[in-house]
């Protein structure tokens, strides 16, 4: 007979690419390039923060395209039903769309989900804060869909990283990787 864990399960979620799905996410590389000229090179990955109006209008427009929340959500929820797990959500936001935040938290009952919901409301580097989060809640596992925040969450957790790829980036090697939230809940499903 399998050793089935006995203590609750703490997973943490991403929002966009993970929670809500988005379709465009397999041309971040070519949108993050873009930003990337604009910052200085150094040795951990920097993540472009929008200064003025106008650039925090353009993020606002790319955040849209997480339009719809992932199919996998419904196998998330009856996962929880197991009494086996504790879900967190911690999305790497900035402060400047706390609205649109606002207005998806509602749309997936967040409160009957997650334990607690936390956005970069400080604006930090994305990893930063979420390293921070997952540490602090002292997660077992984080699901995450950009990889360059995978790279840098392996850097500054002992946490499992469990990386939600993509159709373009699906034959770069990690170990925890899946394609779809439905996959992710497959796994978490052999662990009870």
């Amino acid at each position: 007979m399998k050793n089935k864990r006995k203590k609750i399960i703490k997973v943490g979620f991403d929002l966009d690419g993970v929670i809500l799905y988005n379709p465009v996410r397999i041309f971040r590389y070519f949108i993050t390039d873009f930003f990337k000229q604009k910052i200085k090179k150094t040795k951990e990955k920097i993540f472009y923060i929008p200064k003025n109006s106008l650039e925090k209008f353009f993020w606002l427009l790319l955040h849209k395209t997480s339009f719809m929340v992932n199919p996998g959500y419904n196998d998330l929820k009856k996962l929880l039903k197991t009494k086996k797990f504790r879900f967190y959500l911690i999305t790497g936001r900035y402060s400047f769309l706390k609205k649109d935040l606002d207005y998806w938290l509602k749309k997936i009952d967040s409160e009957k989900i997650f334990q607690k919901c936390f956005y970069n409301k400080n604006d930090l580097q994305p990893p930063l804060f979420k390293s921070k989060m997952i540490n602090k809640l002292k997660l077992d596992f984080y699901v995450e869909d950009n990889f360059d925040i995978v790279q840098e969450l392996n850097k500054k957790t002992k946490t499992k990283i469990l990386w939600l790829t993509n159709i373009i980036d699906k034959n770069i090697s990690y170990p925890f990787k899946y394609l779809s939230l439905k996959e992710v809940v497959q796994f978490l499903k052999t662990l009870v």
